[in-house]
């Protein structure tokens, strides 16, 4: 998979993370991808003051990622 399919496939992952994150107030970035494996991406709204926002990344975003892109090894939220 290009990095170009990779980007497009982890974008794919967001969009069906999104709604959950929008009905609570808050969304989702992605800021970038190195080496092709490490996912970046900024928690934004009522996400980032959330109790659990580590639980939804790990739970969540992590999961629904790899499930379109299996060659990511890790989802970080960017401050």
């Amino acid at each position: 998979m290009t990095t170009e399919e990779l980007t497009i496939e982890v974008e794919k992952a967001l969009e069906e993370i999104r709604p959950f994150l929008n009905s609570d107030g808050g969304d989702i970035t992605l800021i970038s991808i190195e080496d092709d494996k490490h996912v970046k991406v900024r928690l934004e709204g009522a996400c980032i003051s959330c109790s659990v926002n580590q639980m939804t990344l790990k739970a969540g975003v992590e999961t629904t990622i790899k499930k379109f892109a299996p060659q990511i090894e890790t989802v970080v939220n960017i401050l």
